[in-house]
Formats: structure tokens, C-alpha cells, sequence
């Protein structure tokens, strides 16, 4: 567009493109300060992204030097355990690991019946010997002790889990006998 084309002047060749330049030139210089604001706001975003990022850097620096310490001291008590845990591993692979709680379920069912046998055992015998202390102190002449009761004479008593490992006027139960001496329900001894 030829800004003189209405005035009735010559067209000068190369005039317009020039004014078309320095109108484009005007505009882009206009919008220039609205462009550095923008500019400059990006610019304070990334800084504050830059200081964001530091402060992570370093944090993440710090932990790891904390996780470098705690590695230094865990590494040698966890080398020293080594060799314990192929020595447990070489136990857990051997196959006889796998009968213990069947071999644990028969000594059970075994031993159970046996020594609530030994229990009822012992509280008879605790009994029978408070009988017979009883009946020796009347005969040598003190009847005043002979009339006491004692706690075999009352089972319930006697038989009390706090009780076991001592019969009642009897002193301490003897020592339990070994399985090897004992014999099984339902055959010879075991050895």
C-alpha cells in the first residue's frame, strides 16, 4: 500500500516497503517492554527453580553421606554373620529339619500320657506317706499333730501346678527318670 498513491505523487519504488518496515519496526519496539516483563518474571521463576534445586541437591547430599556412614558400620557385623548364615542355611537344607515337628507331635503324645501318670503316681505316694508319718507320730504320742490335715490328704490341692516337683510331707519329688529308663505304653524301652 502506497501511502502517497492519494496525494497525486509519483510513486517513489522501494518507499513503501521501507514505511511497511518501520511500521513492523514501531509495533515489534512497542510490544518490547510487555516482552522484557515476561522475560524478566520467567527469569525470577527460574531462579527460584535453580535455588529449589539446591536445596534438594544438598539435601539429597547429605542423606546419602548419612547412608555412606551407616553402611561403614553396618558392613563389617554383617560380614562377621556370613558365615553363621551358611552354616544355618547348610542346617535348613538338611532333610531331617523337615521330621522335627512330626519327631516334637509323637514325643508329645509319648511323654503326655506318661507323666500325668507320674503326677497321679506321685500324689499317692505323697498320701500313702502322710498316712503313714501321721499314724507313727500317734503311735509315738503326739496326737495333736496327728490330727492335721495335710495337703495330700486333698488332691486338688496336691495335684496344683505350683506344686509340681515336690510331694506334699514327702520333701522334693527325686529327680525325673531319663526316656532311655523309661518304658513306652505300647512296647520294650526306648534307646
Amino acid at each position: 500500500m502506497d501511502p502517497f498513491r492519494n496525494l497525486g505523487m509519483p510513486r517513489i519504488p522501494g518507499l513503501t516497503e521501507l514505511l511497511t518496515q518501520l511500521q513492523a519496526q514501531t509495533e515489534a519496539l512497542g510490544q518490547l517492554p510487555k516482552t522484557m516483563t515476561e522475560l524478566n518474571a520467567a527469569v525470577r521463576e527460574l531462579i527460584a527453580a535453580t535455588a529449589v534445586a539446591t536445596e534438594t541437591i544438598s539435601s539429597a547430599q547429605r542423606t546419602a553421606e548419612r547412608l555412606e556412614e551407616l553402611v561403614d558400620e553396618l558392613e563389617e557385623p554383617v560380614r562377621a554373620l556370613r558365615p553363621g548364615l551358611e552354616r544355618v542355611g547348610r542346617v535348613l537344607d538338611d532333610p531331617a529339619v523337615e521330621t522335627v515337628p512330626d519327631t516334637l507331635r509323637r514325643i508329645h503324645d509319648d511323654l503326655m500320657p506318661l507323666i500325668g501318670s507320674l503326677r497321679q503316681a506321685q500324689s499317692r505316694v505323697g498320701a500313702v506317706t502322710g498316712m503313714l508319718r501321721r499314724r507313727g507320730r500317734a503311735e509315738a504320742g503326739h496326737p495333736a499333730e496327728a490330727d492335721v490335715p495335710t495337703d495330700a490328704e486333698h488332691p486338688s490341692d496336691a495335684e496344683h501346678p505350683s506344686d509340681a516337683g515336690h510331694t506334699p510331707d514327702a520333701g522334693p519329688a527325686t529327680e525325673a527318670p531319663r526316656p532311655e529308663d523309661m518304658e513306652r505304653p505300647d512296647g520294650p524301652p526306648t534307646s
